[in-house]
């Protein structure tokens, strides 16, 4: 498995936000989105086999598996299936292009699925099929731009019948006040949510 970084810092997304976790960053992905901020996992890295990638996990409870795209490495069903073996609880980050059929239904892994908006460029290559995967306790993660990305976040929500949680966070993850705003007058049932290690960090890379 090819693997950009591997570091222990807060989950900074999602309806884990905060928590003590330890992200697994795969290389490579199959979309170039324009507002992306982990262009530096499209290639290089270094390869380690799944036993290998447990031993360094062995003592973490919370893990996050991302990218790039990690539904594209080969073994990732493999490590998937590992980490819940040793009782992990995992979150599975996906851009919502690939295929999540055999992504193993637990409990204990969350799904974290992107739905791309206009701004990305890349709201034509989403997988719509993946939505019939997304469990209660999942997420569908919409980054918002502009307001034509809110309209077509809003439509889609409106339009599909959705079982899993809804975030909203703003593209750049930080100024956050015009859109929580607008999802209050909206009465939208989603979450606002910051990305919360840019915060704390800014553009540091991981502690």
């Amino acid at each position: 498995m090819r693997i950009c970084e591997m570091f222990r810092s807060i989950q900074g997304e999602g309806t884990t936000i905060g928590m003590v976790t330890y992200f697994v960053r795969t290389v490579g992905c199959n979309l170039r989105c324009g507002w992306c901020d982990t262009s530096f996992s499209y290639d290089g890295g270094y390869e380690l086999s799944v036993p290998e990638i447990m031993e360094f996990a062995k003592d973490e409870k919370n893990v996050c598996v991302t990218g790039g795209e990690p539904m594209l490495q080969n073994d990732m069903i493999d490590l998937l299936d590992a980490l819940l073996l040793s009782d992990k609880r995992i979150v599975l980050e996906t851009n919502g292009s690939v295929d999540l059929s055999n992504v193993p239904a637990s409990r204990d892994l969350k799904i974290s699925m992107d739905m791309k908006c206009p701004s990305s460029g890349m709201s034509d290559r989403m997988l719509l099929s993946n939505l019939r995967y997304l469990k209660r306790t999942d997420q569908l993660k919409f980054v918002i731009a502009d307001d034509r990305d809110l309209e077509y976040a809003t439509s889609f929500i409106k339009e599909n019948e959705l079982v899993c949680n809804v975030v909203f966070s703003p593209m750049g993850g930080i100024e956050i006040r015009s859109l929580a705003e607008t999802v209050i007058k909206s009465n939208l049932n989603v979450r606002v949510l910051p990305q919360l290690h840019k915060v704390i960090w800014g553009d540091e890379r991981s502690v």
